[in-house]
């Protein structure tokens, strides 16, 4: 009734033949990687470029400062261990003093069992004629004779049941003293290391105060040096140019015709009938030698009253390093508890995140068929 074997016409073969083409060009282009250009932002892979190397860089930076802690955790572990070893020698040390005195072999219970000398220690058995312990006939001991075997054995038994009650106190008491032994050990070294750990933040920051109290200490005495030495240039220079307008203005120079007269006239000088320096040059000089003398008893106070300057600069530096090691000591342990709460809210975001992704995001895992339908067509 229906007609189903009906041409296909030629413009519909043609279209369909040119898609054909058409698609397969487009694949030709987008699959080679050479010749694809299109989809490409240039300016997202450079920020990405950027992102990458500003994270290499922190992870840089991030090694370096993991490895500058890390030879700091070396090197007080490496103290620690020498300490921890000098005290193991002095513990080990102590011990062999002790044993050495209060464990001496002849101070034990069983000592007289394998003691060396106790056939010289020992009563004979017979020291005289008239020893009471012997009997009428002067016998010691006959053959098969032990009248006191019962209260021997009795008597044996119960030094047996005391050593050997003796033997497992003293051992428990032992074991015990060895157990309080490592516990005191224990916590000795627990205290040695935060000691040590103490001791070297205190040490670094009591370095820092007492340099940056001796740095401004050096500036002060610079300061006063300079000043010093500008003052004492000053004071020489005007000693120097009285010196020289005294010289100028002597009878020396001016060749007084008062110091010495002749009778040839008063141009001529006599030299042996000269008196010396008159009353007023004597007293100039007096009064200069009493100058110089207030001049050096002035500058010995002065020094006198730099030093005590200096003691004092030095007692305030000390209190100021004082109080910038309490106050650094408080700062560190807040630090300490910040960091300490800082670190454990991180491990809960990242606890979080990661049950986050193994719960929400990765929970659906793709499949062969999912990678599969990729790269089949250039739409």
């Amino acid at each position: 009734m229906y007609k189903l074997d009906l041409p296909v016409e030629v413009k519909d073969v043609a279209a369909i033949e040119r898609l054909r083409n058409k698609e397969q060009q487009r694949q030709s282009r987008i699959f080679n990687a050479k010749f694809r250009t299109i989809g490409v932002d240039v300016a997202a892979l450079e920020k990405q470029v950027d992102e990458r190397k500003t994270i290499e860089r922190t992870e840089k930076a991030r090694e370096e400062a993991f490895d500058a802690d890390r030879e700091q955790c070396d090197i007080i572990a490496l103290m620690l261990e020498q300490r921890e070893q000098e005290l193991s020698r002095e513990l080990d040390q102590a011990v062999l003093n002790y044993r050495a005195q209060n464990q001496k072999a002849e101070t034990r219970r069983e000592f007289d069992l394998y003691d060396p000398d106790a056939r010289k220690k020992d009563r004979p058995a017979r020291v005289c004629d008239d020893d009471p312990r012997c009997g009428p006939a002067s016998l010691q001991k006959f053959d098969g004779e032990d009248l006191n075997e019962k209260k021997r054995r009795a008597l044996q038994t119960d030094t047996t049941k005391q050593w050997l009650t003796g033997q497992i106190d003293e051992r428990k008491r032992s074991e015990s003293q060895q157990i309080y032994a490592d516990n005191l050990h224990d916590r000795k070294r627990v205290e040695l290391d935060e000691r040590a750990q103490h001791l070297s933040k205190m040490e670094e920051e009591c370095r820092k105060a007492v340099n940056m109290a001796t740095n401004n200490f050096n500036q002060a005495l610079a300061m006063e040096s300079s000043e010093r030495r500008r003052l004492q240039k000053q004071l020489e220079e005007d000693n120097n140019f009285a010196e020289i307008y005294n010289h100028l203005t002597g009878d020396i120079l001016t060749e007084n015709p008062a110091v010495a007269v002749s009778a040839f006239g008063s141009h001529r000088v006599v030299p042996d009938r000269w008196k010396g320096m008159s009353p007023e040059q004597l007293k100039t000089i007096i009064d200069i030698q009493k100058q110089q003398c207030q001049e050096k008893q002035r500058l010995k106070e002065e020094e006198k009253r730099w030093n005590t300057e200096c003691d004092r600069q030095r007692t305030l530096a000390a209190r100021a390093a004082m109080s910038l090691e309490q106050q650094e000591q408080e700062f560190n342990k807040e630090m300490r508890k910040r960091m300490d709460g800082y670190n454990q809210q991180l491990g809960r975001e990242q606890r979080a995140h990661l049950e986050y992704l193994d719960n929400v995001v990765y929970a659906n895992n793709p499949t062969a068929h999912y990678h599969g339908q990729f790269n089949t067509t250039s739409r």
